[in-house]
């Protein structure tokens, strides 16, 4: 599954900050079942290799998992070990992008400002990550979006809701990230499942 197939199918990506590797497969299954198409586990969480690992093992044939919260070029190396596809950072440092599309991974870096999106395009970013999107209004996206390549897509990251989406959608956003809206540690399943529920019919409502 390429990103524009994946974003095709699910324009949301699951950001499940803080899992433990024994919970990942349960709430992978959660969303995957639900129509999520991309997973990521940021790298500040328990053991996030091992979730990766199992995600990827689990649920690699139907949806790209990847890591979040990546800095450095040796932590690129580390996640393509485990057979993810996807490398999110909250930031745009060079060095990583290029480690991560060297290594045949997505390169989602996050950006603030128009220079840092054009910087990351050139090192070879797949997309861009506008972070954090509650300090990015909809208003800042369709400027974005007036100047950057076209082919580049745009996700908004921190802060999105069921109810902003569409406000996103409209200005140009590709894609949106989801955390804590969806997955905060320590959440039941049932809980889980209506909030990737939610989501889901709010992306089906702005398509």
């Amino acid at each position: 599954m390429t990103f524009e197939e994946a974003l095709k199918a699910c324009n949301l990506v699951a950001i499940l900050r803080g899992i433990r590797p024994e919970e990942a497969e349960s709430v992978g299954e959660v969303l995957v079942e639900a129509g999520w198409r991309i997973i990521e586990v940021p790298l500040n969480s328990p053991e996030p290799l091992k979730s990766i690992e199992r995600l990827v093992k689990r649920f690699g044939d139907r949806a790209l998992i990847g890591a979040g919260t990546v800095l450095t070029p040796a932590q690129v190396a580390d996640v393509a070990a485990t057979g993810a596809k996807v490398i999110i950072s909250p930031n745009a440092n060079p060095e990583v992008i290029r480690a991560s599309r060297a290594a045949g991974l997505i390169s989602l870096p996050g950006v603030a400002t128009p220079t840092e999106a054009f910087a990351a395009i050139d090192a070879g970013a797949t997309g861009i990550k506008a972070f954090p999107a509650e300090a990015i209004p909809p208003l800042i996206i369709k400027a974005w979006k007036a100047v950057l390549p076209k082919h580049i897509p745009v996700l908004a990251v921190g802060g999105v809701t069921p109810e902003n989406m569409a406000a996103y959608r409209q200005a140009g956003a590709a894609g949106f990230g989801i955390g804590s809206s969806l997955y905060k540690p320590g959440a039941d399943i049932p809980s889980i499942v209506d909030k990737a529920a939610q989501f889901i019919r709010a992306m089906q409502q702005e398509l």
